[in-house]
């Protein structure tokens, strides 16, 4: 939704060791993760961050934390003197300390308001509930924000 009305290029990290399929086993790693400080190797390389001046980031809330793979990203990449803007899903318990991570990561960035919704409940099987009027919904929301921030929407999709 953001993409459409901002534009730009989206690049999905990848791990080069997958979390496993199994949703427990998936909590129960990042949960080690987040206790060893452990940060995950991605698979991508982003050669040509430099040229980007504004980078919206979004991840699910993990245990109330930012994800590793994204805290991977921000300890990767320098994006000192960027323009940064986290958004977000979770299950209906908000961002937790995820976009005060965010802030402490992105040193010398300028961070701007986030945006979360509630996007799905995995440990019940509920993987995306972003449909159908729910989707409507959020847009509208989605379009608000991004207007307060100052960005205009270059499509009506």
């Amino acid at each position: 939704m953001i993409h459409n009305q901002v534009g730009g290029n989206m690049i999905d990290l990848q791990l080069v060791t997958p979390y496993p399929k199994n949703y427990q086993q998936t909590v129960e790693q990042v949960r080690q993760e987040d206790a060893t400080d452990f940060l995950p190797a991605l698979k991508n390389n982003i050669n040509n961050i430099q040229q980007y001046n504004v980078i919206f980031i979004g991840f699910p809330t993990w245990g109330m934390q930012l994800p590793p793979p994204i805290k991977t990203f921000l300890h990767q990449y320098n994006l000192k003197g960027k323009t940064v803007i986290p958004f977000n899903t979770n299950a209906g318990y908000g961002v937790g300390q995820s976009f005060e991570q965010v802030k402490i990561l992105c040193i010398q960035c300028h961070v701007l308001e986030g945006f979360s919704t509630h996007g799905g409940v995995e440990k019940d099987g509920k993987f995306l509930m972003i449909k159908d009027k729910r989707a409507d919904d959020i847009k509208q929301h989605v379009t608000l924000w991004l207007q307060k921030l100052g960005f205009s929407s270059i499509s009506s999709s």
